[in-house]
C-alpha cells in the first residue's frame, strides 16, 4: 500500500568529461527531447562569470566567501575546489527543485562531482563520460572556444589527462569523435535508462 502512494523519484543523468569534449552540447540536445522529461541542474560556482552567462541560468554565480559557508552548512550535494578559490558543486536544493516538478534531473558536471554522485544515489543514476578523440583534439577543441589563456588551457589539458583515467569508473563512456553518432548513441541509453 505505501509504495503504491509513493511518489516516483526522478532519475539522475550525470555527464562529465574534460573540458572541450563535447558534453555540454550532448547535453543541450538532451534537454531538447521531450520523452526524456529532464532538466538541467544548474551548478553553483564561485568563477567569475564569461561571456553572457546569467546568474540563476548558466549557473549560480556565489562570492568564494558565499560558497564556504554553503559547505559549512551542508546544503551542497557534491562539491570541489577545482582550482585555488574556484569552487563548483550541485546545491541540494537544486535537485529538490527538479525532483519537485516531476522530472530527471541532467546534470553537465566535472569528473569528480559526477562521482560522488553516483555514489551517493547508485540506483538512481546513470554517470556518463564523454571522450576526446585524443588529447590533441582537446587543445584544439578548447583553443577554437577564445574563451581562456594560454596557459588556461594547458592547465585544462594537464587535468584532462587525469580525468581521463576515471573514465572506467563511469557506467558508460561515449567517445565523441563524430558528434552526430554521440548525440544518437547519448539518446538511446539516457532513454533506456529512464525507461527502464
Amino acid at each position: 500500500m505505501a509504495k503504491e502512494q509513493e511518489k516516483k523519484q526522478g532519475k539522475l543523468i550525470v555527464f562529465s568529461a574534460p573540458s572541450g569534449s563535447g558534453k555540454t552540447t550532448i547535453v543541450r540536445h538532451l534537454l531538447g527531447k521531450e520523452n526524456l522529461n529532464l532538466e538541467f541542474s544548474i551548478s553553483a560556482t564561485s568563477r567569475a562569470k564569461r561571456g553572457e552567462e546569467e546568474h540563476g541560468k548558466d549557473y549560480y554565480f556565489l562570492s568564494a566567501k558565499e560558497f564556504k559557508s554553503k559547505i559549512k552548512n551542508d546544503e551542497f550535494l557534491e562539491w570541489e575546489e577545482v582550482y585555488r578559490d574556484n569552487f563548483y558543486g550541485t546545491l541540494k536544493t537544486e535537485v529538490e527543485r527538479i525532483w519537485a516538478l516531476g522530472k530527471n534531473v541532467i546534470f553537465d558536471i566535472d569528473v569528480s562531482g559526477g562521482l560522488r554522485i553516483k555514489r551517493k544515489f547508485p540506483e538512481e543514476t546513470l554517470a556518463i563520460f564523454v571522450k576526446p578523440p585524443s588529447i590533441d583534439e582537446l587543445k584544439i577543441r578548447l583553443k577554437k572556444r577564445k574563451t581562456e589563456s594560454e596557459d588556461k588551457i594547458n592547465m585544462r589539458v594537464a587535468k584532462a589527462s587525469a580525468e581521463l583515467a576515471t573514465a572506467p569508473l563511469f557506467d558508460t563512456i561515449i567517445v565523441n569523435d563524430d558528434l552526430e553518432k554521440a548525440l544518437q548513441e547519448a539518446n538511446k541509453k539516457v532513454g533506456n535508462f529512464i525507461n527502464y
